[in-house]
């Protein structure tokens, strides 16, 4: 498939496609959405940023329009995030315009109500996250009988994040029946087992490199004291221009970053899991429209932010997993445009650097810092300028006498 126009699916959704710019498909949209629109099973996996969202919402839409209309729960997509949650249902809207078909968003942070009462009104489509989606399940608050297709997108983070028994109780009350596709940018052990219970003779789909980021990003690492990480992102701010993405390590940590670069005068937000769903969505938004020009997040919000034009990424404390770093500097370079992700690195963690580097096979380019960095105290590092006078020492020697008197010997040190 060299374009959209060739696929065998309504003129509603060709019109759709057209509307909003899709004329030809990315890589794994090209070999997944064929397969897809055919009923077969998929496993696919390719880097963040590559389309994978569009891949499984257009033959989701197409099995909505061709199969007969019955009520009830047709298809579920299950994702690690709320974010990610409602990045697809907004995908989905636009592309199921002018069809009838209804998606809702079963996610936890916000009120059950309106979703459980969408349900009741008839929507098709759950996009859940899998804690609220087996809470609903549970209390017999939702029926998933009727599913014909199932989707498990970033399925290698839901499994991280622990979600491996709740998922499996999902696809439990599922029709065996049904069709499955896995969507994710990478496959571990985990997963492989999880596709080797649940998914029957699937097309197997492999876009790029999936353990390495895309080659439109340009990979740094700076050198830098724990307490001088601050000064130089203020360093980084004041001289490039462009909206940048901060990956912390803890929520404690994103928030106190937060409040340091707003109280410097930088328009800043963050999102983290102790955020309220409406706190995550109004600084996504903010984000998204450049009223705010950096964007504090932990790894647990990552996936959920796909926000187009991200100039830099900043690796402000190192990911807990080489494959977290994937994932960070996976929000700039998308789309084809180039990208910039910076690491910072204390000297003690130069061991980590390597290990990213080897397990990845990339290579982080080393950056010097540049100007004095002012530390937390606002004090400038002190700098030790050695002396290049000699200094002359009077030593007593204890050597035999000559003479009468002792005699004292110069030594020059």
């Amino acid at each position: 498939m060299k374009t959209f126009s060739e696929l065998s699916i309504s003129a509603q959704l060709k019109s759709n496609l057209s509307k909003h710019g899709f004329v030809q498909p990315t890589p794994v949209q090209a070999q997944a959405i064929e397969p897809a629109l055919a009923g077969k099973d998929l496993v696919a996996t390719a880097q963040t940023g590559t389309g994978k969202t569009l891949a499984f919402v257009l033959p989701l839409l197409h099995l909505l329009e061709t199969e007969p209309r019955r009520p009830g729960v047709r298809a579920v997509v299950l994702t690690p995030t709320r974010e990610l949650a409602m990045q697809i249902h907004e995908v989905f809207v636009t592309m199921a315009a002018g069809s009838g078909a209804r998606a809702t968003v079963v996610v936890g942070g916000v009120s059950e109500r309106v979703q459980l009462q969408a349900i009741r009104k008839g929507a098709q489509v759950l996009i859940a996250t899998p804690g609220r989606l087996y809470d609903f399940l549970s209390r017999q608050l939702v029926d998933l009988r009727g599913v014909r297709m199932l989707v498990l997108d970033e399925a290698d983070r839901m499994l991280d994040m622990g979600f491996l028994p709740t998922v499996k109780r999902i696809l439990s009350e599922t029709p065996a029946d049904r069709q499955t596709m896995l969507f994710s940018a990478t496959i571990e052990t985990s997963v492989q087992h999880l596709v080797q219970d649940h998914v029957r003779n699937a097309v197997r789909i492999e876009v790029g490199s999936i353990t390495r980021p895309v080659e439109s990003v340009d990979l740094h690492v700076y050198e830098v004291e724990q307490d001088r990480k601050f000064g130089l992102l203020e360093n980084m701010l004041r001289e490039n221009d462009g909206s940048f993405l901060v990956f912390a390590r803890t929520k404690h940590g994103a928030e106190r970053l937060s409040r340091r670069l707003s109280q410097a005068g930088v328009k800043c937000a963050a999102i983290h899991g102790d955020r309220s769903q409406n706190q995550r969505n109004q600084a996504l938004k903010g984000f998204q429209d450049s009223y705010y020009r950096v964007l504090v997040a932990t790894d647990v919000a990552s996936r959920g932010i796909h926000v187009e034009g991200i100039a830099h990424v900043v690796n402000y404390d190192l990911p807990q997993v080489p494959e977290d770093f994937i994932h960070r500097v996976g929000r700039t370079g998308r789309a084809g445009a180039r990208g910039t992700a910076s690491t910072f690195a204390t000297r003690g963690e130069r061991g980590e650097i390597a290990r990213i580097e080897r397990t990845l096979k990339v290579r982080l380019v080393p950056r010097a810092v540049s100007g004095e960095l002012l530390d937390d105290h606002g004090k400038a590092p002190v700098i030790v300028i050695p002396t290049t006078a000699q200094r002359r020492l009077h030593v007593r020697s204890f050597g035999p006498k000559h003479g009468t008197g002792r005699r004292r010997v110069s030594s020059v040190m």
